[in-house]
């Protein structure tokens, strides 16, 4: 699968989404802290939830860390969700979720 987030794509976060009672849900894109190093947000897509805690994995496998690095994050980690790409103006757009499995 094509990444949906390169370098240098600009994105717009709703800091909001998760703080009612709907949790992030498989397929869904999260901006998380970094489990090893809270100063570090990441943006990765939800691949399970487990137990109260999210399994998520980068689009990019080769090239992503995620839960098989540092395991399941814990949902207070999560800081919002990414829904619009603001640049590059040739990939402007909303951020799409993908169906669970």
């Amino acid at each position: 699968m094509a990444p949906t987030l390169l370098p240098g794509d600009w994105l717009l976060v709703d800091p909001k989404a998760f703080r009612s009672a709907s949790a992030p849900r498989v397929g869904e894109l999260v901006l998380h802290h970094d489990p090893r190093d809270p100063d570090r947000l990441l943006i990765k897509r939800v691949g399970a939830v487990e137990a109260g805690r999210l399994v998520v994995h980068g689009d990019a496998p080769d090239a992503s860390t995620d839960s098989r690095t540092f395991g399941a994050v814990d949902p207070a980690l999560v800081v919002g969700r990414p829904w619009f790409r603001y640049w590059p103006p040739s990939r402007l757009g909303r951020l799409r979720s993908l169906p669970a499995a």
